[in-house]
């Protein structure tokens, strides 16, 4: 058997223990060990938990930002706000019995990809397993750490990728870079510190540096647009002609490892705002 203690490693890692006192036998992720920690616990609850989830402005680390009075997180006695989710498994009742899903490791998960964990559960779950961590986020962070500080997981694992897709101008070949960066760097800054530009035509030159005012920073977020944070209602507004993964990097965080394209095809409508 395994036993998994709560680590904080690329936003969604648990590490899993072997147990010496165990005969070998089929390897099984049996989820977050609550008895690890006592500010975890875990609670059976509807699919329809009268739950409103939020973050805070790096839109990870979900948590709980309401509850709804007379849902099943109110009736449970133990969901508070504030809340971490940790971790879910799906629970279905089938003509053979109950029937528990593997666990999905929710620590520190950018906020869509907890939406879309719980949206991807099929039409016959009812249920749920999901351990909490009563505590804030720092809280929690420091709690995926050992009694000395350290980390249990890879120092590198607080490092992304950044693949850079630097489109030419004109004919220009494009060429591929890679940029080692801190998690949750901010994608305008560390291209343009490697010498990487993010300005079209003219407007290098005369750009707002970053500062949200001109709406030129465009790129495209090829992959890994989950491991950024949402779009604001203005970014979305200066963008509204343009494909969903059109960014403007000045405002663009990544969380995790994300493939960028430079310099992509812009109406030109989009210079007369």
């Amino acid at each position: 058997t395994t036993s998994d203690v709560l680590s904080y490693s690329k936003g969604v890692v648990l590490q899993s223990t072997p147990d010496p006192t165990s005969p070998e036998e089929p390897k099984s992720n049996a989820g977050i060990d609550i008895s690890t920690n006592p500010a975890l616990y875990s609670v059976r609850i509807s699919r329809a938990m009268g739950i409103d989830w939020g973050t805070d402005l790096s839109f990870s680390f979900v948590s709980v930002r309401a509850i709804e009075p007379g849902g099943a997180a109110d009736y449970s006695g133990i969901i508070s706000v504030g809340d971490q989710i940790c971790q879910m498994q799906s629970v279905e009742q089938t003509e053979n019995g109950e029937v528990v899903g593997e666990p999905i490791n929710l620590v520190g998960a950018p906020f869509d990809a907890v939406m879309g964990s719980f949206a991807a559960l099929g039409k016959n779950v009812r249920e749920l397993d999901l351990v909490f961590f009563k505590g804030t986020k720092e809280e929690l962070i420091a709690a995926a750490k050992g009694s000395d500080g350290s980390s249990q997981a890879d120092p590198e694992d607080e490092f992304i990728t950044i693949t850079v897709i630097e489109k030419g101008e004109g004919n220009t070949p494009s060429t591929i870079k890679k940029i080692r960066a801190k998690k949750g760097c901010n994608v305008r800054q560390t291209l343009t510190d490697v010498g990487i530009n993010v300005y079209q035509s003219f407007t290098r030159w005369t750009n707002c540096k970053g500062k949200q005012l001109c709406g030129t920073c465009i790129v495209n977020m090829a992959e890994g647009g989950v491991n950024t944070n949402r779009k604001s209602m203005d970014e979305a507004s200066t963008l509204r002609e343009n494909p969903e993964t059109y960014r403007l990097s000045c405002v663009t965080f990544a969380y995790g490892d994300v493939t960028v394209e430079t310099f992509p095809p812009i109406g030109k409508a989009q210079w007369t705002r």
